[in-house]
Formats: structure tokens, sequence, C-alpha cells
């Protein structure tokens, strides 16, 4: 009750109601904020502190900037959830503030295609190597199956693709990465397939800020070669699990292709059956199904193939959502 009516007191003034409706949308930063808003730093500071003590808002630092959301839990959480729905949209200095948001918004994906396109010599050089993405992404949709996918963690999120992927199957879904600039495109590209339930965050594979057993699905999708130590991440994925979770893991089968080692940072050409099968064993995991995707390149080119890994807690394998161990290869 005390939840309650201090949430319903904190979003009774109009900025508040505002700022609330705003960040039902998007995570925005303070200084997004005053931009929208035309208000000053120090006041809009002050209507968040309110409304993080009500319990209306989530915040979080990343680096030197604390962004800003609607609380996803909690009995605050759904006085926010529903205020921000009764706010009328039309309203006209609410349409103005949904103009100016845009713009918000337009500007961080803009910065972010910059850099991706800065990079993405080397993001066509690597797909060009292996069997088509959509491939690729129907084959992780097709492992995990029918089954709800729960609470989400992506592993090294990248442009935050599997979050946009999974978001119709999962109550909520955080990307994790530790690339300031791909979180940013992953933020600008969530906010614009409005997919609110979903966020990213910046963090550390080897040491994640999340509690144990918090959750119901877990990928990895092409992250491990990069690593030095693959087996350590993927202990700590098992540690977030639940008993019964699902792991996916997707990268390459062992190759040859020494130049990815010094023009594209991978630290393992590729990973083997054996070796990914060993590292689950120590995580207290095993394999439910293991499926690979050979390259179909023209003129018998050397391509990647893409492995791709569906595993659970020893024991609890088949337990939910009907899983049978089966090794595919489909050429």
């Amino acid at each position: 009750m005390d939840q309650l009516l201090g949430g319903l007191r904190a979003a009774g003034e109009k900025t508040r109601l505002r700022i609330l409706f705003l960040l039902s949308t998007s995570e925005l930063t303070v200084k997004d904020l005053t931009g929208i808003l035309g208000q000053s730093q120090p006041r809009v500071s002050r209507h968040l502190k309110l409304m993080c003590e009500a319990k209306l808002l989530e915040r979080h630092r990343e680096g030197s900037w604390v962004f800003f959301r609607r609380a996803q839990s909690g009995p605050a959480a759904a006085v926010a959830r529903m205020i921000s729905q009764m706010v009328p949209a039309h309203d006209r200095v609410v349409a103005r503030d949904l103009e100016r948001l845009q713009r918000v918004l337009d500007a961080r994906a803009e910065a972010a295609r910059a850099y991706f396109e800065a990079n993405a010599a080397d993001w066509d050089t690597i797909r060009s190597l292996h069997v088509d993405d959509a491939d690729v992404e129907a084959a992780m949709l097709a492992a995990l199956g029918g089954r709800e996918l729960g609470v989400l963690f992506d592993l090294g999120t990248g442009t935050g693709r599997m979050l946009e992927l999974f978001a119709d199957r999962i109550e909520a879904g955080t990307g994790i990465d530790t690339s300031r600039e791909m979180l940013s495109l992953a933020r600008a590209n969530l906010a614009n397939a409005g997919r609110v339930h979903c966020q990213v965050r910046y963090g550390d594979i080897f040491n994640l800020p999340y509690d144990n057993a918090c959750a119901d699905t877990v990928i990895i999708h092409q992250v491990l070669h990069y690593l030095e130590e693959p087996g350590l991440a993927l202990q700590e994925a098992a540690r977030i699990m639940k008993r019964e979770a699902r792991l996916l893991v997707v990268d390459f089968a062992p190759h040859d292709l020494e130049y990815l080692r010094d023009d594209h940072a991978h630290r393992r050409l590729g990973i083997s059956a054996e070796k990914m099968a060993a590292w689950l064993e120590r995580a207290g995991l095993e394999v439910a199904r293991f499926r690979q995707l050979p390259a179909r390149k023209p003129g018998g080119n050397k391509g990647l193939t893409v492995s791709i890994w569906l595993a659970g807690a020893k024991g609890a394998i088949g337990a939910t959502g009907g899983e049978g161990r089966m090794v595919e290869r489909v050429g």
C-alpha cells in the first residue's frame, strides 16, 4: 500500500507525467530529457530523483552516463505502466514531446550508424564467409522450439539483433556488451522497433551483475571465438540460469582461416563440438541439440561452418519443452 500510494503521489504532477510517458517508450538520459522538455537540468534531475525513490523509474549508470527507464517490476511499476498508458498522446504538449523524442532517437541512431558503417567492412567480410544470417536465425528459432522464453539474457549483444529476434516470445530481455558504441546502436534499434520490454547494459560477460538463477534463456551468439577463456563465460552463464533454463550458443566450427586472428581479433579459429561439450560439462550443463550449417560457397571456396548448441542443466534436459538429444548437420 505504501508503494502504491507513494507512486500515485510521485506521478501526480504535469512534468513528471510527461517524463513517465517518455520513459515508457525509451531509455533516456538527463540530457535527453532536458532537451525534450525544455527545462533545466537541476529541475529534471529533481523530478527523476523523486520518481526513482517512489520506484516508478529505474536508473543505471553506463560509464559517465546515467540512463532512466520506466520501472519493470513491483507495485509501483504497475502504477507507472497504468498511468503512462493513460497519458493522451494526442495532447499538444505530449505530441510535441514525442516529436522531440524522435529527433533524439534519430540523432542517436545516426551516430550509431556512423560507427557501424566505419566498421562495416569487417562485418561484411565475416558474413560473406558463412551461411546467410536469415538461415542461422531460422535455425536458432527452431532450436528453442515453440516454448515461451521468459527472462532472456543476450551476452555480447552487439546490435541487439537477438533481442529483436526473440522479443515476441520473452517476458523481458537484457543485452550485455562491453562496447558502448554497439550498445548505442542496440538501444536505437530496440527503441525504433518498439521493444520496450528489452534493455541493454554495459557489462562483463565473465562477471555479470545479476543474481544466481535469474534467467530462463541465455544466448551467446558469435562471441566465444573472441574470448581467451570461453569456458569461464559459459560458467558465468550457467550461474544466472534457472534449473530449467536453456542456453543457446552460436559460433564457428573449427577452420583454418588464420587471417581472422590478425584482421578481425578472433582468439580462436572456431570451436569444436568436443571442446564445447567439455566446457559445458565443467559449467554443470549438457548438450540437448547440436546442429551445423556449412557455408555454401561457389566454386568450392572455403567458408565457415556455423555451429548451434542448445544446452541445459544436467538432468534437466527434456524436463520442459520436450527436447530430445539431437545431432544434425545440414549440408
